[in-house]
């Protein structure tokens, strides 16, 4: 077996795009790094699917836009087919209105095609970790970009009525873009006091991590889009 080399067993990472360049490129890219074993590859979203069933990778590094089943669709599948599975997205476009759809049916993160290997072997570590690979103020321009729909059609999110005022202000606060370290200079609480709060969140949102929480923030009213002008000032 590959190995990290230092006893942890390597990330076992599928990869899903329909163009064999670049599904190859990410190949060589990962296979040299032992923490990573590249246990297959794809060429489109049904087929991520079904070897995903068979190989049980730890990530599906998944294109967004492929043919026969796209990776929205393939995304929503594998959160239910194999739950453990986690979903690093991967777009050509860093502003893409496919990418809230991915994070919406449970992608834990998404990554630019024009992001470094370093980025590459960052954004699977730490989806593989259960957090979201996505920046903060990245997440929060893309999410505010696309998800528009006229307040008066979002209807309540399910256990936001669940949340204490205290764990709304985190809520909000990360919805803005704020990470953990920021949220603790906010509210004047400790690091491991944000963290609490964001675990509580998560459970009482039934969301699996940051992207789907600050999805649900605007979703349900709590923030809401910003201008085009607003938005490049912030």
């Amino acid at each position: 077996m590959n190995d990290s080399g230092s006893g942890t067993p390597p990330i076992r990472v599928l990869i899903a795009d329909d163009q064999p360049l670049v599904r190859r490129g990410l190949s060589l890219i990962l296979s040299p790094d032992p923490a990573f074993e590249v246990v297959g590859e794809a060429e489109n979203g049904a087929q991520a699917v079904a070897l995903a069933r068979q190989l049980r990778p730890d990530v599906v590094v998944m294109d967004i836009r492929m043919p026969v089943l796209d990776g929205v669709a393939a995304t929503g599948e594998l959160t239910t087919a194999v739950p453990g599975c986690r979903v690093l997205a991967l777009s050509t476009f860093d502003m893409d209105e496919y990418v809230v759809g991915a994070l919406r049916a449970g992608a834990s993160g998404f990554l630019p095609k024009d992001s470094s290997p370093e980025d590459l072997g960052a954004a699977i570590r730490t989806v593989h970790a259960g957090e979201a690979a996505v920046a903060p103020r990245l997440l929060t321009r893309l999410i505010s970009t696309y998800v528009t729909a006229p307040r008066e059609t979002r209807p309540a999110f399910r256990g936001a009525g669940d949340l204490t005022p205290r764990e709304v202000e985190v809520w909000r606060l990360m919805a803005g873009g704020l990470d953990n370290a920021a949220i603790s200079r906010e509210l004047d609480i400790s690091l491991s006091t944000v963290k609490n709060y964001i675990t509580s969140i998560f459970d009482k949102l039934a969301v699996r991590d940051r992207a789907q929480a600050v999805i649900a923030a605007y979703e349900s009213g709590l923030v809401t889009a910003r201008g085009p002008a607003e938005r490049e000032a912030g």
